[in-house]
């Protein structure tokens, strides 16, 4: 996972950075509900930032995706 913390105005702020391949995992706000996950697709935003096209599990439909604090990005491995 990639994330970088920035201080702004008293408040932190997750800078998120993701590549082709990588998943997409956001993580529930609410209880008893599933998380969502997906693969990207491409980056739209400079260095790996966002905006994402990612496709969603379980049903392939892809979207644009910009992340928020339930977000996590899982690397995908060098080798495939």
């Amino acid at each position: 996972m990639s994330h970088t913390t920035h201080e702004r105005d008293s408040r932190q702020e997750v800078v998120v950075e993701a590549r082709v391949g990588d998943r997409i995992v956001v993580h529930s706000t609410h209880q008893g509900e599933p998380e969502r996950t997906g693969r990207v697709l491409e980056v739209r935003g400079q260095g790996g930032g966002p905006p994402y096209v990612v496709r969603w599990d379980p049903d392939g439909h892809t979207g644009v995706f910009y992340p928020a604090g339930t977000c996590a990005v899982v690397p995908e491995p060098a080798n495939g």
